[in-house]
């Protein structure tokens, strides 16, 4: 399978470079791949969508701000640092440009001198592992010193951090947001539990596994970045709760879905208390022992996230979905609209 079978056009103006003032106000894309059926509506009518005794199930990882900009303490070259996982203590997997510049040994400074780290290790991948030093706490300090890591695409200034956020985010850890959350706000989830609706949360910190391009033409060449994830014995047991009384698991974006898919495959689609790395890659031919539905946001072209959808929806039937976005001018991408794949007749 050719990562060019992944592949769409994309006007330029289509990617979301700002949030929309009010989260639920996106648009939604309703994907039902068993009569090959596109519907357009609003992202408030997913409600309707839902119904009681299903499970909507959440990322509640909280994004760090997980860019910085320093210098080498040699030259003074100007060096961007990315910070991807913590690996043991103040050691951090990272990403940096310009790369080349950066070699173990080297020390960067940031923030005139509150934070200092040496590159100790350079990774297959490109990264870099640093070892930083600091007075304090050092999340205190990457508060003061760090900037949201927006993705690259997005040139757009960010006047409210927090709505790269999701409203519901808790573990920090990621350096990227589960962008499917970021519609939901805390009345639309209250309205939904009222309805019957459960509510569960897991964590996986996004990384590079989640956002790392694709640089093989055949995907099964590709090998995914692992992430942590944590699934507590109170998710799992409510999981297991809702298949037995015939309820629906509806994972609430991409990160949510791996999450369910790694425990599912490693218990025979029991749910379990679970945590590790996870570097499962899902693509077209994967069959899935977790979820029934999928919120998720628009993906980039080639990319992992767009062959995960495809899997769960057929790939024909989503490249189809996405040229139709395009023509209904949906917003793409990490502040973009939403879909919502689920099989069968949904509104019920």
């Amino acid at each position: 399978m050719d990562v060019k079978d992944f592949d769409f056009e994309l006007p330029e103006h289509l990617i979301a470079q700002t949030p929309l003032k009010e989260r639920t106000k996106s648009r939604l894309m309703v994907l039902d791949p068993a009569n090959q059926k596109v519907s357009h509506r609003e992202f408030l009518n997913l409600e309707e969508y839902i119904k009681p005794g299903d499970c909507l199930v959440l990322n509640d990882t909280r994004v760090m701000p997980a860019r910085l900009y320093g210098m080498k303490e040699e030259t003074g070259a100007k060096i961007e640092v990315l910070l991807l996982k913590q690996i043991e203590g103040d050691r951090w997997e990272t990403l940096v440009k310009p790369a080349k510049r950066v070699k173990p040994g080297t020390k960067l400074t940031f923030g005139d001198g509150r934070l200092t780290a040496e590159c100790v290790e350079t990774l297959e991948h490109g990264g870099r592992v640093f070892e930083f030093s600091y007075e304090g706490v050092f999340y205190e300090v990457l508060d003061q010193l760090g900037e949201m890591p927006l993705p690259p695409y997005i040139t757009e200034t960010l006047d409210d951090q927090d709505r790269y956020q999701t409203v519901f985010a808790k573990n920090r850890g990621s350096a990227a947001a589960p962008t499917a959350g970021l519609h939901f706000t805390e009345d639309m989830l209250s309205r939904l539990e009222e309805k019957g609706v459960h509510i569960a949360f897991l964590t996986l910190h996004v990384g590079l596994g989640t956002f790392r391009p694709v640089s093989v033409d055949n995907i099964y060449e590709h090998e995914m970045h692992g992430e942590f994830y944590q699934l507590t014995k109170g998710t799992a047991d409510l999981l297991n709760r809702v298949k037995e009384q015939g309820g629906r698991i509806i994972s609430v974006g991409t990160t949510s879905t791996r999450t369910l898919e790694t425990v599912a495959s490693s218990s025979n689609g029991e749910f379990v208390e679970a945590s590790g790395w996870t570097d499962i890659f899902i693509y077209p031919g994967y069959e899935f022992k977790a979820i029934d539905g999928l919120i998720t946001n628009f993906h980039l072209p080639q990319s992992t996230l767009i062959m995960l959808v495809s899997a769960l929806a057929g790939r024909q039937f989503v490249l189809s979905a996405y040229k139709e976005a395009v023509e209904e001018q949906y917003r793409f991408f990490s502040f973009g609209d939403a879909m919502l794949i689920m099989e069968g007749s949904l509104k019920e």
